[in-house]
């Protein structure tokens, strides 16, 4: 056991020094094309922070483990929004910028609700479903970049940022991205293997702790840009993760490897996913996205519930 856990502390390491180059990286890319944070955290930090769930799920369907790719989807966007958002609105409540954010939380429901779909109705996530979401994630990247092109192009120049090199902000973000998708591999892998131990079943694993597990780049990402007084990249990270998780990480194992719902606990003898799992992930984006398109800010009350949200939710996994 003490491999395991020494493992688990490097990737502890990484996972915090690579979050510190990777928001030094994009922050800096947004100043010097002044292009609005909350724009590079809903895209190229997201990509970034989401490159474990594509790994583990890619993975996971390919090998058969079909439950694993679903269950990390649904179980890292409830993880995103009700621990890593919600620390942010805890924390440092404040304004965001409404019209920055609209487009990534319509796309988000919008492929939320075909991915539900889906799941109620035939249980069957086939490779045609897989493409249709990838191309949900094209068609999103193209519009995003488009008007991130736009905001750069009509933005002034206030001659008080002082740039660095083009190159060294690149790579502050690639090696950034590198540390926290190796240190998130050495924490999944070395906590799934203690999980697996203790007896806990696979579902429950990939909605919890793998989904936790890879989620971690989102919450380095999160507290780190909090520290650097950052918090519209966080934000911005927070809804592009959870958008990439349904169309760029389901999408890609589906169009790998097919795969049924996985059979777990009922409840009224429906899945406890269709009953439990998805409404979950439904309540707790529309707690953190409405308040802030309606009103243009985040409260620590919001911040608070999803918390809450959040600790019930995994009691529920374990325990009942």
């Amino acid at each position: 056991m003490l491999i395991p856990v020494l493992w688990f502390c490097l990737g502890l390491v990484l996972l915090i020094k690579g979050g510190d180059w990777f928001v030094d990286g994009a922050a800096g890319i947004a100043k010097r094309f002044r292009v609005p944070e909350i724009l590079i955290g809903a895209t190229v930090v997201s990509i970034g922070t989401t490159l474990p769930e594509v790994m583990v799920s890619a993975t996971s369907a390919l090998g058969g483990h079909g439950e694993i790719a679903y269950g990390n989807a649904i179980g890292s966007v409830i993880c995103n929004t009700a621990l890593i958002a919600a620390l942010t609105a805890a924390v440092r409540p404040g304004k965001v910028e409404k019209e920055s954010l609209r487009i990534p939380v319509l796309f988000f429901f919008a492929a939320a609700v075909f991915y539900s779909a889906v799941a109620y109705t035939t249980g069957y996530f086939s490779r045609t479903v897989g493409i249709l979401l990838l191309a949900l994630f094209v068609c999103y990247m193209v519009l995003t970049v488009r008007r991130a092109v736009s905001a750069s192009g009509s933005a002034q120049d206030d001659g008080e940022t002082e740039e660095r090199p083009l190159g060294r902000l690149v790579l502050l973000l690639a090696v950034g991205a590198a540390l926290i998708a190796w240190g998130a591999n050495l924490l999944v892998d070395n906590g799934t293997l203690i999980a697996s131990a203790l007896g806990v079943p696979e579902s429950v694993i990939a909605l919890t702790f793998v989904a936790l597990g890879t989620s971690l780049p989102e919450l380095v990402t999160a507290i780190t840009s909090l520290a650097k007084g950052h918090s519209a990249l966080s934000l911005g990270n927070v809804i592009g993760a959870n958008l990439f998780n349904l169309v760029l990480v389901s999408g890609l194992a589906t169009a790998l490897a097919p795969f049924s719902i996985p059979a777990g606990k009922m409840i009224a003898g429906m899945n406890a996913s269709l009953v439990v799992d998805i409404p979950v992930m439904f309540a707790v984006m529309a707690l953190l996205t409405l308040p802030a398109l309606r009103r243009g800010r985040l409260y620590r009350w919001q911040g608070i519930l999803l918390l809450a949200i959040y600790a019930a939710f995994c009691l529920f996994q374990f325990f009942l």
